[in-house]
């Protein structure tokens, strides 16, 4: 066996904080830790560049009503792409692995491979999340999609979790195909259930639907709530659990609870997460936007499917009828509940939904999974 690999892991927020895009950009740097090397943290970064992009931001918004995309600015590309230097001096890095880092990539100049990885491009968010980008500076679109260009050329090996990424890179960036390998991300969390206790779960009395997520309206809380009322009218006694957000005013029901808030960094809110996970029977999402969906990888741990949408990057995620099922956007509450209600009363179909909900969950949905064929992608490229 040889020496472990020196990994720079380039990215401008400061990636050992879990409440960092929910945990991902740390779940990847110790699953590379495991399978593949040493990893160095670069960032975080700070150029004082970005209190200027955040300054003409607010100052567009108040003089045009346009925003300007501070995170994707040429002018913080080249700031970071300094500091960045200096500090790929400080060790003999065998690769650079830069998760959702198209801003330090762009204006960076060096010989170490880069390893370059996102759940999306710059175009497919910005035609994709209307309400980030709307009203957007036309010299913003073009710094955005110039950064993401420079990136997806620079780097040596592209990594997406999902179809709908990878080829927008390869259609929209003229990635070079051979360059694209599609992996999963994982489930973002430290205690993994054991198969036998989440093979043994029992199905609830009642019809336990949980929605997790911030945003209400671009999760698709509207028709979660709908479905809740629509399983009553088909005779199904349910429950809905909200959590992570307090739904609007108009939206109450006996039978729905709200958690607004769990921080899984806390002990006492992780349990009861781990709680909700196993109590409830479907993890219902129908969402609006979605560029991949850790929380369907975490829900798989505990044998929950999905029920969500078909849309955005979500297909990557979820398999049609093996751990979850994807509605067409235009599906309203009365066929989520009427799907729902078929899985819930036939007890043998919902028993081997759990069992084929935790497979996937073992067999491609984890950080074990995704840091093995990383590392063996990655050690390849360094052989060539």
């Amino acid at each position: 066996m040889g020496k472990p690999l020196k990994i720079a892991f380039l990215t401008a927020t400061d990636a050992r904080d879990k409440r960092v895009r929910s945990g991902t950009l740390y779940y990847m740097a110790k699953a590379l830790e495991k399978h593949c090397g040493d990893v160095y943290y670069l960032g975080p970064l700070d150029s004082g560049i970005e209190r200027v992009t955040r300054f003409f931001n607010n100052a567009s918004l108040a003089i045009f009503k346009k925003s300007y995309a501070y995170e994707h600015s040429l002018l913080l590309s080249r700031s970071y792409a300094g500091i960045i230097s200096k500090k790929l001096k400080e060790e003999n890095f065998d690769v650079i692995f830069a998760p959702v880092a198209s801003t330090e990539l762009a204006c960076l100049s060096t010989d170490i491979p880069i390893v370059y990885t996102a759940d999306a491009t710059f175009k497919l968010i910005s035609n994709y999340y209307p309400d980030y980008f709307s009203g957007q500076l036309e010299i913003s679109g073009k710094e955005g999609n110039s950064i993401e260009q420079s990136a997806i050329y620079k780097a040596d090996l592209l990594l997406y979790p999902t179809s709908w990424a990878a080829n927008s890179a390869i259609n929209d960036y003229k990635a070079d195909k051979s360059k694209v390998k599609i992996i999963p991300f994982g489930a973002n969390m430290d205690h993994v259930p054991s198969r036998e206790s989440v093979l043994n779960r029992k199905k609830s009395d009642k019809c336990g639907l949980l929605f997790l997520g911030v945003d209400w309206e671009r999760k698709g809380g509207e028709i979660a709530f709908e479905t809740l009322i629509e399983l009553s009218k088909l005779g199904v006694d349910a429950e809905l659990t909200v959590c992570g957000t307090t739904p609007p005013e108009e939206f109450k029901h006996e039978n729905m609870k709200v958690i607004p808030f769990l921080d899984k960094n806390d002990p006492k809110d992780y349990k009861e997460l781990q709680e909700l996970f196993l109590k409830n029977d479907f993890l219902i999402l129908p969402s609006r936007t979605e560029a991949y969906g850790v929380v369907f990888c975490e829900a798989n741990a505990y044998g929950l499917p999905a029920i969500t949408t078909d849309t955005g990057g979500i297909p990557g995620v979820v398999e049609e009828g093996k751990n979850g099922f994807m509605l067409p956007l235009d599906a309203r509450g009365d066929r989520y509940a009427n799907l729902i209600r078929k899985l819930y009363e036939d007890e043998e179909k919902y028993y081997q939904f759990v069992k084929s909900s935790r497979e996937t969950f073992e067999e491609k949905l984890n950080w074990d999974t995704w840091g093995r064929q990383v590392c063996g992608l990655i050690k390849q490229l360094l052989d060539k």
